[in-house]
Order: C-alpha cells, then sequence, then structure tokens
C-alpha cells in the first residue's frame, strides 16, 4: 500500500523560497504519477503541477508557471515542488497525491493516493 508524506512547509516572507517533498513508502513512486495540489482556506482544492510516471514529462497551471518547478528523485523516492518568489496568494495547505495512469490529471478526483499535506504560510 502506498504511503505519501509531504514536508517543508512552513511560515516565509514574500520573495522567498521553498522546496515541498512528498515521500512514498510501501511502493516504488517512479510507477505513479504523482501530483500537487493546493487548497488555500474558503477555496476549492486546485491541482498545480504534476509529473508523469513515463518519462517525467511535467504539467503546471497557468497560474504556477515559472514559479513552480517539479521534479523527482527516484534513488530518494521523494517527488519535489520548487516554490520561487512566494506571494501572499500561495498561502495554502499543499498535498501531493498518487495515480497509477500515466497520464496526469488537473482533477483530484483522478488520484487515488493522498498525504496528510504541508502548510504553506507566506506573510511579512
Amino acid at each position: 500500500q502506498l504511503q505519501l508524506v509531504e514536508s517543508g512547509g512552513g511560515l516565509v516572507q514574500p520573495g522567498g523560497s521553498l522546496r515541498l517533498s512528498c515521500a512514498g513508502s510501501g511502493v516504488t513512486l517512479e510507477s505513479y504519477t504523482i501530483g500537487w495540489f493546493r487548497q488555500a482556506p474558503g477555496k476549492e482544492r486546485e491541482g498545480v503541477s504534476c509529473i508523469n510516471s513515463r518519462g517525467g514529462s511535467t504539467n503546471y497551471a497557468d497560474s504556477v508557471k515559472g514559479q513552480f518547478t517539479i521534479s523527482r528523485d527516484t534513488a530518494k523516492n521523494t517527488v519535489y515542488l520548487q516554490i520561487n518568489d512566494l506571494e501572499p496568494e500561495d498561502t495554502a495547505a499543499y498535498y501531493c497525491a498518487a495515480r497509477r495512469d500515466f497520464s496526469c490529471s488537473e482533477f483530484s478526483s483522478g488520484y487515488n493516493y493522498w498525504g496528510q499535506g504541508t502548510q504553506v504560510t507566506v506573510s511579512s
């Protein structure tokens, strides 16, 4: 059974950076397409990035292109989300999720496994 654990969130000033980690256990993450989602208070969960299981192609929501970078470290069984130039609007709980399909999905319903989330707060 795949388990996902996110880490790396925290309180950061505007303009700062964070690298979020999504560590897998129980199964190799390389076999899964991994998506990152975020949910701000009072808002729906939105997909921000995804890396597929075949070839490592990546997708980004238009709102985060150029700011977020997703990557995979197969040796560490971990997927990362690098976030630069953080703004207060990026404040949210960030979740990673996994699906067995080879392609990415922008919809949370397309993912079978979820981590518990890590909080990112951007404030001066």
